[in-house]
């Protein structure tokens, strides 16, 4: 198992960033959705790999690739 982190970087601009690691499928949100309601209004989402990881392998196991 891999070490899950999340990490907030605040640029020079004042602007912040979350960035996730070590979680798959959607359990990057919901980890990290009290830090992004405390530091307000979203500007935008970037996903990774990780995010999908989850989702194919249902989507495989429902299609009988397993």
């Amino acid at each position: 198992m891999s070490t899950r982190t999340i990490e907030i970087i605040v640029e020079s601009n004042g602007s912040t960033r979350i960035q996730t690691r070590g979680f798959t499928g959607s359990a990057c949100i919901d980890a990290s959705r009290f830090i992004e309601e405390a530091l307000g209004k979203r500007a935008s989402e970037r996903t990774t790999p990780e995010f999908f990881q989850v989702a194919d392998e249902r989507q495989r196991l429902q299609e009988g690739g397993g």
